[in-house]
């Protein structure tokens, strides 16, 4: 399998832990809001392993706040991360998917788009990652549309509150809210999005 993000810290890390549970691991340093990193990305883990069954677009940054004075480089970021990284990933993979697709051992691919229950309900204060969220919706089901035929499963998970560094990102009066808010939800843990793309 490969792995890819942008700290190579983080990927040796998570390397490591595969490979003392017997696994093996490629890892890929990209940002794949950058799309030749992201096409690079891509042939890189085909070079070396051969082919691509499967693309897990996890990929994501939440940068919360009111809209009036917010700070733009915030809804920049995230309309590079969230949206179109994930379009560019998607894009470079989507080739090699079809192939696999076409050919033994399995005879499909799989192609998973992790967003957000951000996608389907829009609150105040999370205006712009609510966007790019219904865009990966939007998206996912356009392309599920297209390549369902060609065997290739399109799947769109959408978590609500996971325990992950994300919240820590934003600014100190953001971060404050989401503690309230979080109090009040169930957090859901990393292992159930995998078990959920499992």
């Amino acid at each position: 399998m490969a792995l890819v993000a942008r700290r190579a810290d983080r990927l040796e890390s998570l390397g490591g832990e595969i490979a003392e549970a017997g696994g093996t691991a490629l890892p890929i340093e990209a940002d794949v809001s950058d799309r030749g990193q992201a096409q690079g990305a891509v042939a890189r883990a085909v070079e070396e392993l051969g082919r691509l069954d499967v693309l897990v677009n996890n990929a994501g940054v939440m940068l919360l706040g009111p809209i009036v004075e917010a700070p733009v480089e915030d809804w920049d970021q995230m309309l590079d991360v969230n949206l179109r990284g994930l379009l560019y990933t998607a894009h470079a993979a989507l080739p090699h998917l079809l192939g696999a697709a076409e050919g033994e051992p399995r005879r499909v691919a799989d192609l998973v788009n992790i967003s957000s229950v951000a996608g389907r309900q829009a609150r105040k204060g999370s205006a712009v990652y609510n966007a790019t969220k219904h865009g990966v919706g939007a998206f996912s089901e356009s392309l599920r549309q297209e390549v369902t035929q060609r065997h290739v499963r399109v799947a769109l998970v959408e978590p609500g509150a996971v325990a992950t560094e994300l919240q820590g990102h934003n600014r100190p009066e953001v971060q404050e809210e989401l503690a309230q808010r979080f109090e009040e939800m169930e957090i859901l843990q990393a292992e159930d999005i995998a078990d959920a793309i499992a």
